[in-house]
Order: structure tokens, then C-alpha cells, then sequence
């Protein structure tokens, strides 16, 4: 594994981390002594629980994503954090539920510097994103939780902070009911919020810039270098708006036959990969040829991190309207086509071609001046094909971190609340 894949997916593996301590979490629950779930059904659901953590362990080291040392630590990392959650999660709700506001605040402040922490990614991608909205819905919970299980409304059973609920008491229509009315306060609160922060908090984070306490992160833009955050910027690519909704059902409703497939670099890092490696094939072409072209070769200064070794062609269209972007390190590759079927363009990325049409070498007919110009074309070529990142805007984080916090608060004490006081509430203690 190159510099450039580890710059990117770091270490240790939190793919492996999460794969491990959901199965370890699911073969805890499966052997409680309260578990009644059926012989048969344990068996099958435990396999399940193997194949999925080995499989996703597998996927990183057989995908190039990590290296086995990554996916070793990312394991244990995961199966550590799942036993101290099955061990001393009870005494964790017990803190928080039972404590005063100032354990509360601890845990907050430490969620808080988390993300304040979070290390920062080799290219803009949403990683970060989502570990904000995960920080936000976090806080959210543990605010709502605590604040919930002092109230007369909540239930004890079967742990601090229940909302009341029973379906044959309620029956569905109730329970519908509550579902739509609880679905449209979190869409409401994200929708207004959204916007108002977006608006409010530009000037304070430039007073506070201007104050010298500015924490500035890679990919994002200061308050001091925009005037205001353009108005329908998607900023959120875990939940969607309500703007988005009439698509999606359109899309649901009457689904493209044509798609578009996306092979190859998706990013920076893929990008200097694809290169490095490209870069490592012409050299064990050269070397191959013999004492002559070894020479020739050390001539040639070989830069992996800025050379671009990929060739823009034009290929048959694939069948059935899709369009594939293809990018390959070993040359052009045969695509079979199938006749009047194909009505879309195939837009092929190749390397230079180290043999001419004889089948003969003609990488040594090239001289060093050639090959360095030729490199710079074509790594113009393939880094314009990558997909441009919006601007984003350091408000953001603020931003998603309130509106997460509060769409989990609305999910286990506001909402809750409400349809106690709407009448959709129940009232009366859990049957032990």
C-alpha cells in the first residue's frame, strides 16, 4: 500500500472497528442469560455475525484500503469498545441519568474536543461530516436522556428515561399519528434551524476570529474570507431536505433506466495512487528490456507524487444507456460492444502506450524531455476529470452539531412531551 492510500484511509481501520464491535455486541446480547431468542435462530444469527465482521476485515486488506496492521488494531480497538460498553453500560446510564448537570457537562465537553480533534482527511471528504452529525445526535441524547428521566412522564423500566409506549393501548391509529407529527417536528427544526444559523453565527465567528481564537480546519472557509453563506447550499449529505423530497419519489416512483458508473479515481489520493503505480509498471517495463534501457530509464526523473500517467481515449458505448468512466493502469482495455444497443459514450482512461501498433517498444524512441511533457498532459488531463468540491464554509460544523443535537433532544424528550400534552401520550406505568 502506497503513501497516498494510507494518507487517505489512515489508521487504525474504523471500518474493521465498526464491523467488530457490532458483532461482538450482537454475540454478547445473543448469550445474555435474558436473551430468549430460539436455538436455531442463535446459531444462524451468530454466523451472520462472524461473516459480517470477516468479511468487511477481508474487503479492507483485499481492496488495497488498508494493510493488515491497520485492520488488526481497528479489530481489537472494536472488540475492546464493545466488551466496555456490554460490561459497564448500565453504570454509564446510571451516571448520566442519575448525576448531576455537571457529569452532563463532562460528557458533552468530551464529545465536544472530539470533534475538535477529529483528524483531518487527505481529501474533502464526507468522513468528517458525518463524525459531526454522530457528535451532534450524541450530545442530543445524552442532554435529552437526562433531562427526560427526572420527568413523571418517563418510565424506569426497562431503563432510565422510557418513552411511555404501547401499541395495543395506543392502537395504530394513534401510533401513526405520532409517527407523522413526530417526523414533521425533526424536518421542521432542521429546515428553520438550518437557515437561521447559517445567518447568525457568520458574524460572531468573525468576532471571534478577529479575537485571535479562530480554530480553523483544512477544506473550510473562514468567516472573514465570504460575506454570507449562499441560501439552499446543500450542506448536508446525511439527511435530505424538504426540497429534495418531490425527487426522491420521483425517482422512487419512475427509476432511470440510465445511470452513470464512476471506475476509477474519485479523488486526490486515488488520483497520486493510480500514478504511483503507473509509475512503478513503466519502470518494470523499462527494466525488463535490458541493460540498455535500465540507463536510459535512470535518466528520466521518475516523480510520483505530481506525474500523471493516463491517457484520455474515446471506446464503443456501453448497452443499455450507461455511461462508464474507466480508468486503467495496464492500458486500453478490450470492451466488447453489442452492436445497435449501445447509445452511450465510454470515456476511457489509459496510460501511454509503451508499445506501437507492431507490438514493438517504443518507449526508448522517446527521450526524456518527451516523456516529462507528455506526463504533464496527461496528469492536467486526469486530475480536470475529478469532481470539484463545493466551497464550505466553517459555519458548518456549529451549524450540523446544533441541528443533530436537536433533532436527537426532539427524538427522546421533545417529541415525547408533545404527544403527552396532544393526548397521544400514555399514561399509565409499565407492566412489570
Amino acid at each position: 500500500m502506497s503513501g497516498s492510500a494510507a494518507l487517505e484511509y489512515g489508521f487504525p481501520s474504523t471500518h474493521s472497528t465498526n464491523a467488530v464491535s457490532v458483532a461482538v455486541y450482537a454475540l454478547f446480547t445473543l448469550n445474555h442469560p435474558s436473551s430468549t431468542v430460539a436455538p436455531t435462530i442463535k446459531i444462524l444469527l451468530e454466523i451472520l455475525s462472524y461473516t459480517y465482521a470477516t468479511s468487511i476485515i477481508i474487503g479492507r486488506v483485499y481492496c488495497g484500503m488498508h494493510g493488515l496492521f491497520d485492520v488488526v488494531v481497528g479489530s481489537v480497538l472494536g472488540a475492546a469498545l464493545s466488551v466496555l460498553e456490554c460490561l459497564y453500560i448500565n453504570k454509564f446510564d446510571s451516571f448520566i441519568h442519575e448525576g448531576s448537570f455537571k457529569a452532563l457537562s463532562i460528557v458533552i465537553l468530551i464529545i465536544c474536543v472530539l470533534v475538535r480533534i477529529h483528524p483531518e482527511p487527505a481529501d474533502d471528504c464526507p468522513c468528517f461530516d458525518d463524525s459531526v452529525a454522530f457528535a451532534g445526535v450524541l450530545c442530543g441524547i445524552e442532554i435529552g436522556n437526562w433531562h427526560y428521566a427526572q420527568s413523571p412522564l418517563s418510565w424506569d423500566f426497562p431503563v432510565p428515561a422510557t418513552v411511555p409506549f404501547n401499541l395495543e393501548d395506543l392502537g395504530w391509529p394513534k401510533t401513526i399519528i405520532r409517527i407523522c407529527v413526530g417526523v414533521f417536528c425533526i424536518v421542521a427544526w432542521r429546515s428553520v434551524m438550518k437557515m437561521v444559523l447559517l445567518k447568525v453565527l457568520p458574524p460572531i465567528f468573525r468576532i471571534v476570529e478577529r479575537l485571535g481564537l479562530s480554530l480553523p480546519r483544512r477544506f473550510f472557509k473562514q468567516a472573514s474570507e465570504y460575506d454570507n453563506v449562499p441560501s439552499h447550499l446543500k450542506t448536508d449529505n446525511v439527511m435530505p431536505s424538504v426540497s429534495e423530497f418531490p425527487n426522491l419519489f420521483s425517482s422512487i416512483r419512475h427509476p432511470r433506466r440510465s445511470r452513470s458508473i464512476s471506475i476509477g479515481p474519485q479523488s486526490e489520493a486515488d488520483a497520486y495512487e493510480a500514478l504511483a503505480f503507473r509509475d512503478r509498471k513503466r519502470r518494470e517495463s523499462i527494466s525488463s528490456i535490458g541493460g540498455t534501457s535500465r540507463s536510459w530509464n535512470s535518466n528520466v526523473k521518475q516523480d510520483e507524487s505530481t506525474k500523471d500517467y493516463f491517457k484520455h481515449t474515446k471506446a464503443s458505448s456501453q448497452p443499455n444507456g450507461i455511461s462508464t468512466a474507466i480508468f486503467s493502469p495496464y492500458g486500453t482495455p478490450s470492451i466488447e460492444t453489442s452492436g445497435s444497443q449501445n447509445r452511450s459514450k465510454t470515456s476511457v482512461f489509459t496510460p501511454s502506450a509503451l508499445y506501437d501498433t507492431t507490438g514493438n517498444t517504443n518507449e526508448l524512441a522517446r527521450t526524456p524531455s518527451q516523456v516529462r511533457r507528455q506526463d504533464a498532459r496527461e496528469e492536467k488531463e486526469i486530475f480536470s476529470k475529478l469532481v470539484k468540491h463545493r466551497v464550505r464554509y466553517d459555519v458548518e460544523v456549529i451549524t450540523k452539531m446544533i441541528v443533530y443535537s436537536g433533532i436527537a433532544w426532539l427524538a427522546v424528550e421533545g417529541n415525547p412531551i408533545l404527544f403527552h400534552y396532544l393526548g397521544l401520550g400514555l399514561d399509565r406505568a409499565p407492566i412489570l
